[in-house]
């Protein structure tokens, strides 16, 4: 077996349990956001939970890395599989990678190009919504000045974010929380973006249909 079919072997074996690290990550920290008032020791036990499932995407990319023929190709085309190990909370995004391997596996799926593009990008769109929302509301809640001092704040922060609809009630003010605006909302106009084009497509491709019949 060679080097890419190792590669390939190993990314499907990982698949199952990257997601249940994602799962852990996501849920220690929002647990650590959510509630403030934990006591040390289950303090300690979540911060384990976030520091341990961390690892295991560190690990992962530095096995599929090293499983490489190319290993500068491979952190050239696998970009994003490197900025989703430095910044977990973006793990979502890997959404679109999921895509195109069902695409590649079937040769005629279950559900139509538009149909699997919105059913992914909506459900990144909610992941990556309430990943910004625990995000943001981390660094704004004690911050001096903030106006996002509840998770209910931050969600509709990231709902009027995510939408580019910015009616500016809620807005981060410390540097990290600005950062995160932003990359929430060049997230946003991508992944809607390809929601409402698909939709598009889906009703224009339909009244097609209908109008040859």
């Amino acid at each position: 077996m060679d080097r890419e079919a190792r590669l390939r072997a190993w990314e499907e074996r990982a698949g199952p349990y990257l997601l249940l690290a994602s799962l852990l990550y996501l849920a220690a920290y929002a647990v650590q956001v959510l509630v403030p008032g934990l006591s040390p020791g289950w303090r300690t036990f979540w911060s384990t939970v976030t520091i341990v499932s961390w690892s295991v995407f560190v690990a992962e990319y530095l096995a599929r890395l090293v499983l490489s023929d190319d290993r500068r190709h491979f952190v050239r085309t696998r970009w994003l599989d490197l900025i989703v190990t430095v910044l977990p909370l973006l793990r979502p995004l890997r959404m679109v990678d999921v895509h195109e391997r069902v695409r590649r596996r079937r040769e005629q799926p279950r559900l139509s190009l538009e149909a699997r593009v919105m059913a992914y990008t909506g459900l990144t769109v909610l992941l990556l919504g309430f990943a910004a929302s625990l995000a943001v509301l981390h660094d704004e809640r004690d911050a001096p000045g903030a106006n996002i001092h509840t998770f209910g704040d931050a969600v509709w922060w990231a709902c009027s974010t995510l939408t580019t609809t910015g009616y500016g009630d809620a807005t981060p003010i410390t540097p990290r929380g600005r950062l995160t605006a932003v990359g929430v909302m060049f997230i946003g106009v991508a992944l809607v973006g390809a929601v409402v084009g698909s939709f598009s497509s889906y009703l224009l491709r339909r009244f097609r249909q209908e109008g040859e019949r």
